[in-house]
């Protein structure tokens, strides 16, 4: 890992050679690959798994249950749910989210938790994604809607 970072939260962490981490990140309980770019303000939660080469912008937020493939794009502001009822007192359930290799997620863009997006596929600025994507698709709007194929 190259830390290029003064002011960060690292713990816990499995982090792969050549991978860059930037500034006011904060990481914890989480597993990145090889090669990857995590720029500032960042966060990455516990259990998390993070693929080979995957470049994750500024400001994205990754939550416990999201598994990301190799070469993957992650947006600006991108988010990513991970319970579908969520409470702030009581039980909750962590519902898995994964993003197959070479997916990109566009700026702003919202993953609600329980989808998959496929191999390839791409996800619009500021999309909303409800349901699967598939591979190769583009979608973008709220909710997300195919709008073309690679």
């Amino acid at each position: 890992m190259k830390l290029l970072a003064k002011y960060y939260l690292i713990n816990d962490c499995e982090i792969g050679e050549d991978t860059i981490v930037r500034d006011f990140v904060n990481l914890y309980g989480c597993k990145i690959g090889r090669e990857c770019r995590i720029a500032a303000y960042v966060e990455i939660q516990r259990g998390v798994v993070i693929g080979d080469r995957v470049k994750v912008e500024a400001f994205a937020f990754i939550p416990s249950g999201v598994t990301i493939e190799d070469e993957v794009f992650i947006g600006p502001r991108a988010t990513f749910t991970n319970d579908l009822h969520p409470r702030a007192v009581g039980d909750w359930e962590i519902i898995p989210t994964l993003v197959k290799k070479g997916a990109s997620i566009g700026a702003g863009a919202v993953i609600v938790c329980g989808v998959t997006i496929g191999e390839n596929a791409m996800v619009g600025a500021g999309a909303v994604v409800t349901r699967d994507v598939p591979p190769g698709a583009v979608v973008a709007g709220n909710p997300a809607r195919e709008i073309k194929r690679k």
